[in-house]
């Protein structure tokens, strides 16, 4: 078996489509196919079942694709220690929820070029549906302890929501003075269909009863709403505290959640998830106290 051939295969079964995995690769397709196809060879099965929408792995693909990755990461880990260097390399794609990754994360960034150079680092949202044992990311932030999967987790940080309106907002419907008093104003949450986590089904936590009168499904959605002067929401402390503007409502309310890294078993000795693990744990631990309302 060529390890070529296996670097190509995990490039198709982490991308899902040929055309990704050979842009990613720097390569033509048709080498790329040549690659999978020499494989395939080598070991008498097919892996990948190509459809209009892509490729995917098929029940032998997904077997080998598990012992590739371990694979991967111990040939990667092995050659760092043997050139005797520490240096953090290659691509870091992490997957976080959007009011995490885009309103805490994402201005932070440069702190992970500054200390690993070498590193190129991609944030996506995380979906409804989200695989890292197919490496859609190599890890990811998620809310609540994830309970299966061959996963390494590491709790990140407790943080608050509490109930938020604008000053706009406030001057022309009035201030509630009772959570009763919440029934006759415009309340903002999430699509109800669309909530992929029970974690984030808090609204009965405030109201018994709440009713969305305005549906985003996201969580900075429905900051930006809030903070437009639309009507009154649930809103993460870290995004909203100090913001010009914003009043938190009954302020002896709050709803605790908590954020969680998130890595295959596969990835457990690879230098840069290591890397970036330890440095969003810094991150977290210098601003710890933004997370929760005191």
């Amino acid at each position: 078996m060529n390890w070529d051939d296996l670097r190509y295969f995990l490039a198709v079964a982490r991308e899902g489509q040929m055309l990704g995995a050979a842009s990613r690769l720097g390569v033509s397709q048709a080498r790329l196919s040549r690659h999978i196809a020499a494989l395939e060879e080598a070991i008498s099965t097919r892996l990948l079942e190509r459809t209009p929408r892509g490729s995917t792995l098929t029940e032998d693909g997904a077997a080998l694709f598990e012992v590739a990755e371990r694979i991967e990461a111990e040939v990667l880990n092995g050659t760092a220690r043997l050139r005797g260097r520490d240096t953090v390399s290659g691509t870091i794609r992490i997957g976080a929820p959007d009011g995490f990754g885009s309103a805490f994360l994402a201005p932070r960034l440069g702190r992970f070029r500054d200390a690993y150079p070498d590193l190129r680092v991609q944030l996506v949202p995380v979906p409804r549906s989200f695989s890292l044992s197919e490496r859609e990311a190599d890890l990811a932030i998620m809310v609540g302890r994830p309970k299966k999967g061959r996963l390494r987790v590491k709790k990140l940080v407790d943080y608050s929501l509490g109930l938020y309106a604008s000053q706009d907002y406030l001057t022309r419907a009035g201030t509630p003075r009772s959570i009763d008093m919440l029934r006759s104003h415009t309340l903002i949450g999430y699509v109800d269909d669309l909530i992929y986590s029970p974690e984030l089904n808090y609204t009965q936590e405030f109201v018994r009863d709440w009713r969305s009168d305005i549906a985003v499904s996201t969580a900075i959605g429905q900051f930006e709403a809030v903070r437009a002067g639309t009507g009154i929401g649930i809103c993460h402390d870290f995004m909203a505290s100090g913001v010009t503007g914003l009043t938190r409502l009954f302020p002896d309310m709050s709803v605790t959640r908590s954020y969680w890294i998130v890595w295959h078993e596969n990835l457990r000795v690879a230098r840069r998830v290591q890397a970036v693990v330890q440095l969003l744990d810094e991150l977290v631990r210098d601003e710890r106290e933004h997370f929760m309302h005191s």
